[in-house]
């Protein structure tokens, strides 16, 4: 169910026809399911780009009917799956929001374009939950970070991103892209994020030493455990990471 207006109900942290609410630690926790790789700072990030409008308590803390985390769900999932940029997924939101119905692009694979259909025609309903492309091209990745030519040259140089051999980027790729987007909105510039990116490769070294001995064995299931081991690792080691830093800032966990 996708978020409706709510017309003249009351955003005062009180529970409406919304049902009830929840504080965005309780979003973080319901949307990290099924994105792992979601943060405090990008719920905030959408809230700030008008894409959620959670309701306030008279303290201001943020409040999420169920509508709201809905909404946020399939925001970043159509930046995950359709690599929509911001404008586009708002504009289809107000849409719905109007009673319309509409229709997205399916997944973008390489050399297609994000702004209209793939070359085949093909179209998939908003509902439809089609499979992630394996990569994509430079002008797509550009769209879905909202950046231009000259800043992902720039990320490149800095070793930030990189095609992959055959040409375009994989849906890694594309996430760290629209991090460094965001990080850069708050004046973080590429030279900045340099030791993010060393310390993440000495991160990675470490859990492949872990997990190299699981991915030779002979026993199929073994190596199957090793690809399971290592992403267990991997948000182990961002959520130790959020954890650090938060520590450091002095910042409350939410």
């Amino acid at each position: 169910m996708l978020r409706t207006p709510t017309g003249g109900a009351p955003k005062n942290g009180t529970a409406g026809s919304a049902g009830q609410l929840v504080s965005i630690g309780t979003v973080l926790t319901t949307l990290r399911d099924e994105f792992p790789e979601v943060t405090i700072s990008k719920i905030r990030f959408l809230e700030a780009e008008g894409l959620v409008e959670p309701r306030r308590t008279p303290s201001g803390y943020r409040k999420f009917s169920t509508e709201d985390v809905e909404r946020l769900a399939r925001v970043l999932r159509l930046q995950r799956d359709h690599y929509l940029p911001l404008k586009v997924i708002r504009e289809q939101l107000d849409a719905l929001d109007r009673g319309e119905q509409i229709r997205i692009p399916a997944p973008a694979a390489h050399g297609e374009s994000v702004d209209g259909a793939p070359p085949s025609g093909g179209y998939a309903e908003a509902a439809g939950e089609p499979p992630a492309a394996a990569r994509v091209g430079r002008a797509e990745l550009m769209a879905a970070a909202e950046v231009d030519e000259a800043q992902l040259v720039e990320w490149e140089s800095y070793g930030l991103v990189s095609e992959l051999p055959g040409g375009g980027f994989d849906a890694g790729t594309l996430a760290v892209a629209r991090l460094i987007a965001d990080l850069g909105r708050f004046g973080l510039e590429p030279r900045h994020l340099r030791g993010m990116k060393a310390a993440a490769d000495r991160e990675a070294g470490l859990v492949e030493q872990l997990v190299a001995p699981l991915r030779r064995h002979r026993n199929p299931q073994t190596r199957a455990h090793a690809e399971a081991t290592t992403r267990e690792l991997a948000v182990l080691s961002v959520r130790l990471h959020e954890a650090l830093v938060q520590t450091a800032l002095g910042l409350r966990p939410h």
